[in-house]
């Protein structure tokens, strides 16, 4: 039997009822109980929505596809109960349950066939499924027909007219109850109805496709602007960002690589074009791989493809054109920028193609302005700057100095470094050092390290002069600038147009380069080692720098302020002259490790000629105008303390040399005054701890020649012999001898003391004298 219902119907129920129950003529004879009863249903008060219009939505919709199905009377029956139980909040599940079971006890009443029943409910039961389609919905293995027309003509409410389907959709989120948690689920369903087919058969594909997806996209897009999204499409502006910054890095990259050599040295004019062509590439393709990677269109995804296959190309045509390495030619700083370019080139294609890729339909609908989005292109452009500059850079020029560098051995141990004796003979001569001399060698822990002037630093054996290793450079034909630091364990060179590389003095290994905000610091100290930085306006600074090119510190006046300074183990002694306003010139004491000042004071004038003796820093107290000092000022470097005055004679008249050996200080001068023509040199060795003359001696040696001072405290010079070759003069605590030296020695070119062994040079290379 029916169920009994007292439906108050007044005003526009009335007229819904009289609509509906004319549509239900006819379809079953002898049921008007159930026809009021079903549509009572729809009508009552407390259904918040699947009320009266959406069931006649859905009739209409049934009506122009009724002829698709097998069974039209079982298909209309389904429409008119498949939301006849209704629960607010209800899904379509617990709805389709509930109305197939009131299916099969209501119709048995009315004379229905039981096969009809049981479709019915099965239809009923359909509807509780109503999520898109499979992708195989096309072409099922088998056709539902009632099925499938049944279910299109439900999703038939999706195709009303906009403003009837906006108050269904209004009443369905506000039957889901919580307002916030309605929208979000109803915005996931929506997106989901988007992502899929819609409708099952094509003839409803074509009458309602077009208005339902517009309709869903018109409420997917009010349910946006309502949904908290602070975070909400991040990934896709990520992507954009990447495409866009990245094609623009790519420019700044290839414009760098415009002004560098391919390889050197430059055989022949380079093309310049290359560079530059791709530089206007990726500039126009930045603002087309940001429309592109907003885009879901085939033509995005073929011009984002495009820029890939490009970048690609070019990576294997410039991996190709690399210049095979050398000794005398090596591979320029364009190669790696123009890799990099293309690398960063194929970054913004392949971020494009990605977002296009995962671009769908309804992502047009991801919120314009959001802080995830803000965010994620105010972090891009950062993270692809910081990518140039901490990764990019170093690689290129990692990249260049390990191309162009070559480093062969170490050639046996290194040997124990003579004494020289200075009796006329020769210890050893260097082989293989042709345009090498003794002015640029330098001593340390495992020999001897001489510049060449192609680019090449050779570390020769101490005691025999055998190469024992050769480090050399394919990118610079100039003689390198070198000194020894660490204690002698290290060589640190000077390449032209490359920078500081630290060497091992043992290998020949280069264990680190100093990185670009150091490398071009001139250096005022080798060990312990200390740089400076000239500035044009400002103050000039001061660095504790470690081997490898790190600052420990940094020090840093005041404006208009030159700086020099030396160091012992300890500390540091720097000389500060003011050369702006009245502020006098003054000395300062830093602690060597942390930079500390320890103490300052300002001298009546700048010292000058600062050398290290014994701990102490002595220094030249100035005398006027002339290069004869007044006398010679030992300072206690942890205190500013003076430990002692030694006065310089008044006699002296030529440039005061200051030289340190051990624990004296020798001093080279000339005695006589200036109006004569000085012809001999005066030697005074003082000792450090004591500011007390130790020796002095004078000799007959001219006081312009070049002299080297042993660790021992012998001066030595070259000059010309009485039988026209070439002899030494050694000045020591004993008095003063010359001995001629072996023919070959040039005598034009200055000789050099590596603790007590003298060198000097030759045709052929070094000579160390015996």
């Amino acid at each position: 039997m029916p169920i009994e219902r007292s439906p108050l119907w007044s005003g526009w129920q009335t007229v819904a009822v009289v609509v509906l129950r004319e549509r239900w003529n006819e379809l079953l004879p002898g049921s008007a109980p159930l026809a009021d009863d079903l549509v009572a249903r729809y009508v009552e008060r407390n259904r918040r929505a699947y009320r009266d219009q959406y069931l006649e939505a859905v009739l209409d919709a049934l009506d122009s596809l009724i002829q698709l199905s097998t069974d039209p009377t079982s298909v209309r029956l389904a429409a008119w109960f498949h939301r006849a139980v209704h629960q607010p909040g209800g899904g379509p599940a617990e709805d389709a349950e509930s109305s197939a079971r009131l299916v099969e006890q209501t119709l048995p009443a009315y004379g229905v066939d039981p096969i009809r029943i049981a479709e019915v409910a099965r239809l009923v039961r359909l509807t509780g499924k109503l999520a898109t389609p499979p992708t195989d919905s096309y072409a099922p293995p088998r056709r539902d027909a009632n099925g499938d027309v049944l279910l299109d003509a439900v999703n038939g409410i999706l195709a009303t007219a906009p403003a009837r389907y906006a108050a269904h959709a209004s009443e369905v989120r506000r039957d889901a109850g919580d307002r916030t948690a309605a929208i979000g689920r109803r915005y996931d369903e929506v997106r989901v109805l988007l992502d899929g087919h819609l409708y099952r058969t094509q003839l409803a594909r074509q009458r309602m496709g077009a208005l339902a997806r517009a309709n869903l996209e018109a409420e997917l897009n009010g349910l946006d602007s309502e949904l908290p999204a602070p975070w909400r499409g991040w990934q896709q502006a990520a992507l954009a960002a990447t495409a866009t910054f990245s094609a623009i890095a790519a420019a700044v990259a290839s414009i760098a690589a415009a002004g560098a050599p391919w390889q050197v040295p430059t055989v022949e004019p380079e093309a310049g074009w290359p560079p530059v062509a791709l530089a206007v590439f990726s500039l126009f393709c930045a603002p087309l791989l940001f429309r592109t990677s907003r885009s879901a269109s085939q033509r995005a995804r073929l011009i984002a493809g495009t820029v890939v296959a490009v970048a690609v190309t070019g990576l294997l045509v410039a991996w190709a054109k690399v210049p095979v390495t050398n000794p005398a030619v090596g591979v320029g700083l364009r190669v790696p920028l123009v890799i990099s370019a293309l690398l960063l080139l194929l970054l913004a294609g392949t971020a494009a193609l990605v977002a296009s890729l995962l671009r769908t339909r309804n992502a047009r609908f991801l919120p314009t302005r959001n802080l995830g989005q803000q965010l994620s292109w105010l972090a891009v452009p950062g993270v692809i700057a910081l990518l140039l500059l901490l990764v990019v850079q170093p690689i290129a020029r990692g990249y260049v100095l390990g191309s162009n560098e070559r480093s062969e051995g170490p050639h046996g141990p290194a040997g124990q470094m003579p004494a020289s004796l200075l009796d006329g003979g020769v210890t050893w001569v260097s082989r293989a050092l042709t345009s090498a001399g003794a002015e640029e060698a330098v001593g340390t822990k495992y020999g001897i390290a001489v510049p060449r002037q192609s680019g090449v630093v050779e570390m020769l054996d101490a005691a025999t002069g055998e190469l024992r290793w050769r480090y050399s450079r394919s990118d610079s034909d100039e003689k390198p600038d070198i000194v020894a630091t660490g204690n002698g364990e290290y060589v640190l060179a000077e390449f032209a147009d490359v920078g500081y590389l630290l060497l091992d003095a043992n290998t020949g290994k280069r264990k680190a380069a100093w990185p670009g905000s150091t490398r071009d610091h001139s250096i005022q100290q080798a060990d312990p080692l200390l740089t400076g930085q000239r500035v044009a306006r400002g103050s000039d600074k001061l660095y504790g720098v470690d081997p490898d090119g790190g600052s420990r510190w940094t020090f840093e006046p005041g404006r208009c302020t030159d700086i020099g300074a030396v160091a012992t183990s300890q500390t540091v002694v720097a000389f500060l002259g003011h050369s702006c306003g009245s502020e006098p010139d003054e000395m300062a004491g830093l602690d060597l490790k942390s930079g500390k000042k320890l103490w300052s004071k300002s001298p009546t004038d700048m010292y000058r000629r600062p050398v290290v003796v014994g701990g102490l820093v002595v220094v030249a107290e100035p005398g006027g105008d002339s290069d004869v000092p007044v006398a010679l000022v030992a300072i206690e470097p942890r205190t500013g303390e003076t430990k002692w005055r030694w006065p310089v004679p008044a006699n002296w008249s030529c440039r005061t040399l200051l030289k340190s050996a051990g624990r004296l200080l020798i001093v080279v001068d000339c005695p006589g005054p200036e109006s004569q023509q000085n012809t001999k040199t005066v030697v005074t060795a003082i000792d450090a701890q004591t500011g007390q003359t130790a020796w002095q001696t004078t000799a007959p040696v001219d006081p312009r020649s070049r002299v080297a001072v042993t660790a021992d405290g012998r001066v030595v010079s070259l000059g010309g012999s009485s039988s026209g070759g070439c002899a030494a003069n050694i000045i020591d605590s004993t008095g003063f001898r010359r001995i001629a030296l072996p023919t070959g020695i040039s005598c034009s070119r200055d000789p050099v003391a590596i603790g007590n062994l003298v060198l000097t040079s030759g045709p052929a290379g070094v000579i160390a004298l015996h």
